[in-house]
């Protein structure tokens, strides 16, 4: 009989995090170590503060961020496997050298211990073709399979289900706008439980303004940068993930904790910064919605969704035609899993406490079948 997988080991390389947790048998989270900033190396003292705990390790799950095409499901890590991770370089160059770097940190230490991966783009594998497809020539998508895969998917998925427990809906029955802001941002269209729309697309450079990424650009301007204004490619593309955003907006760091203090000291790139930033939040949200037909939950999550409250008042006043409105109390109070809807209001909103640890580990021994 295969042994049961008691605890895990979550693994989660962000673009700007290393953060590592050892889950018991009961999802309790009995240890855990975060790098923040992290640079993005990493080898097997990450996982020293864990200490002779390390010995009651089963399983190790690794956030891996793009899967394309053919990784819709969670996938047990062998050196094939990881040879295609790595493949998909080109398309994540933010993110997937990180979970690269970080797997095999942790499989130095721990060799015997199986280790699964779990990617962000497998929840939008449900994705509509009217939804995913891109419209390009027939040759280059089939030739390059070009479409929208979508990211954040174990933190949008893991942020629609509680947020159904919290509101006591069913999650099968609800039209749900998942808010995943963080250093990377992007929102989910979620109706029944399955990703119907999503803001990232190709790469994880789509969408949303980020930290550091610029999110939707025309691809004409950026044509125009490489034919006409005679920037490499390879600079643009080194501009466009690290050096955009409320970065190249604000001439800050990027991080919006920066960018709130600068702006409330009177500086203008700061607040035209958070003007562009809010506008598009608003305006991608109610493109979600339109691609759900209407909206029972919005939800946020991610370390701005969770402790902002100035940027979830800034998206909710523009979208009282949707029937969203915040209790400015509440609102002002909650960072954790709680609801901060005003009274009346005929769309609920909750804040989730982002869990992706939880949805890996659930995923992990739904893997290993144990």
């Amino acid at each position: 009989m295969t042994p049961a997988v008691g605890r895990v080991l979550v693994v989660n390389a962000g673009s700007s995090t290393l953060k590592l947790a050892l889950l018991g048998p009961d999802d309790a989270v009995e240890l855990a170590h975060e790098i923040d900033p992290w640079a993005g190396t990493a080898d097997a003292s990450v996982v020293e503060p864990f200490g002779p705990a390390l010995r009651t390790v089963d399983a190790v799950g690794h956030r891996v961020v793009h899967g394309g095409a053919e990784f819709r499901a969670p996938t047990v890590l062998d050196a094939t496997v990881l040879e295609r991770i790595d493949a998909l370089t080109p398309l994540a160059p933010l993110h997937q050298p990180r979970a690269l770097a970080a797997i095999r940190a942790v499989a130095t230490a721990l060799p015997a211990i199986p280790a699964v991966a779990c990617f962000d783009t497998a929840f939008h594998a449900t994705l509509p073709e009217s939804a995913a497809t891109y419209a390009l020539p027939e040759e280059w998508r089939r030739r390059w399979g070009l479409r929208r895969f979508g990211f954040h998917g174990l933190s949008h998925r893991y942020a629609s289900a509680r947020a159904a427990e919290l509101t006591g809906g069913r999650l099968a029955d609800l039209r749900v706008v998942s808010c995943h802001l963080g250093a990377g941002a992007s929102l989910c269209a979620v109706a029944g439980g399955r990703s119907v729309d999503t803001t990232m697309g190709f790469t994880p450079l789509d969408g949303l303004v980020m930290s550091t990424r610029a999110g939707s650009v025309d691809p004409g301007l950026v044509l125009w940068l490489v034919t006409d204004a005679g920037l490499a490619a390879e600079d643009v593309a080194r501009a466009l993930e690290s050096r955009s955003g409320l970065a190249g907006l604000t001439g800050t760091s990027g991080d919006l904790r920066d960018v709130l203090v600068a702006a409330a000291a009177g500086d203008g790139r700061a607040r035209l910064g958070l003007g562009v930033y809010t506008h598009r939040l608003r305006r991608e949200i109610a493109g979600m919605v339109a691609a759900l037909g209407g909206l029972d939950v919005l939800v946020f999550t991610g370390g701005v969704g969770e402790h902002q409250p100035a940027i979830r008042a800034a998206a909710a006043d523009g979208l009282a035609f949707l029937g969203v409105a915040l209790d400015p109390d509440r609102n002002a109070t909650t960072t954790a899993d709680g609801e901060i809807t005003a009274g009346g209001a005929p769309v609920r909103t909750v804040v989730v406490t982002s869990r992706e640890d939880l949805e890996i580990a659930r995923q992990v021994r739904g893997a290993l079948g144990r």
